[in-house]
């Protein structure tokens, strides 16, 4: 069995930082791999083979260093479940091979590269800003995908909270993140070491965002002049909320192709699942105002057929939207505050609110699983609680 041992090689001029190597020894030979640490004298234990706890950049480095040394066991352990006699050089050769030292940010690139190719934009964003916000936490640090450690998670998870972010946007980053490792692992990269599990994933509850249906019926009556801005927009929400919670991206790629045998017929874009919904009269009311146009689109909110620029257009129309929306919910005084995502929440609520089983409510919203409806659903108004409450125990007197 082969062995490693971790070295300082001191610096010839005096008060320099030596150089961290890895000497391996097999069959009685050794050779050295010389790393590019540098790391002063004074701040490395010769016995223990590590850094002091005292030392600068003490965690990236010996997280580079432990890295590279689980590296090199793996690669001892692969040669000798082989059952065939191999070199010092063997080990070396291996180890430096290209695929065992991609760098996090490179693999990540290709990864963004990937989905914009296959027209996952959205997606390609978040990876996109999650590999820019681990490049700012790195900063000059070249880490392979091989010292992405559990210490570096939460190294960069307190790198987060320390720039102010909150628990979900925290969560997010480290998502995207562990999203891209598990990658690397089904394509056998790296090996699987668990280092997200002591960072939180999850998704904390957020203020409720549903509204009544009564506001929903003052919004869809609401005097508005035609062909404005804010008409759209109001046209655009109830239409969202008429169609089970359309999301507003499914509206705005919404094509007037999938309009047939009075149905709509779409596929998600964020799951791809496939949806129909039966055209009902207040659904053909919105459509029939916009009719006109000769766009392939159902609705004038995007231009181009091309998949970038229509998404830099989604993506302008998104924030539009929320911004008119804000409008609205001032014109109609209920102290909420309506966005994009009110509507489809409202939906849910409402059915659930007419006793229609969560099952059928996931359904309807094109949900993968009855517990993304459950998220909905678990702040109904306590009105609706307390009317239940009442009718259980009304037997009492």
């Amino acid at each position: 069995m082969a062995t490693i041992k971790v070295k300082l090689r001191p610096s010839k001029v005096v008060g320099k930082a030596g150089v961290i190597y890895y000497q391996i020894t097999h069959n009685r030979k050794s050779r050295q791999i010389t790393t590019r640490l540098r790391v002063s004298p004074s701040d490395w234990d010769t016995d223990e083979e590590k850094l002091v706890s005292s030392a600068p950049n003490r965690s990236m480095i010996q997280n580079r260093i432990d890295s590279d040394v689980m590296l090199l066991r793996r690669v001892i352990l692969d040669l000798d479940s082989c059952g065939m006699d191999y070199s010092v050089s063997d080990i070396i050769n291996r180890y430096k091979s290209p695929q065992s030292h991609i760098l996090v940010l490179d693999y990540m690139r290709s990864q963004v590269e990937q989905l914009r190719a296959t027209n996952r934009l959205g997606t390609a964003k978040n990876y996109e800003k999650t590999m820019c916000s681990l490049s700012a936490f790195l900063g000059d640090i070249r880490l392979p995908l091989s010292a992405l450690t559990e210490q570096v998670i939460i190294d960069y998870n307190a790198f987060l909270v320390q720039r102010g972010l909150v628990r979900n946007s925290v969560s997010f980053y480290m998502r995207v993140l562990r999203a891209v490792y598990n990658k690397a692992v089904r394509q056998k990269l790296i090996v699987q070491q668990h280092p997200f599990t002591e960072v939180y994933t999850g998704i904390d509850r957020t203020r409720k965002r549903a509204v009544s249906e009564t506001i929903i019926t003052q919004l869809y009556r609401l005097e508005l002049k035609m062909g404005t801005p804010l008409a759209l927009c109001r046209d655009l929400f109830i239409f969202s909320y008429c169609t089970r919670g359309m999301a507003f991206v499914d509206i705005a790629y919404l094509k007037k192709s999938s309009l047939r045998n009075g149905m709509i017929c779409y596929a998600r874009r964020k799951t791809r699942q496939l949806l129909s919904v039966r055209i009902e009269p207040s659904i053909q009311r919105i459509i029939d105002r916009y009719a006109d146009s000769d766009s392939p689109y159902v609705f004038p909110i995007l231009s181009s057929l091309d998949s970038t620029e229509a998404y830099e257009q989604y993506q302008i129309a998104l924030n539009t939207h929320n911004r008119l929306l804000g409008r609205l919910s001032e014109m109609l005084g209920c102290g909420c505050k309506l966005t994009s995502y009110t509507s489809r929440h409202s939906w849910a609520t409402a059915a659930r609110n007419h006793n229609v089983p969560i099952s059928i409510i996931s359904q309807g919203m094109g949900h993968t699983s009855e517990k993304t409806t459950q998220i909905y659903l678990t702040m109904l108004e306590n009105s609706v609680i307390d009317d239940a409450n009442k009718g259980i125990i009304s037997g009492l007197g």
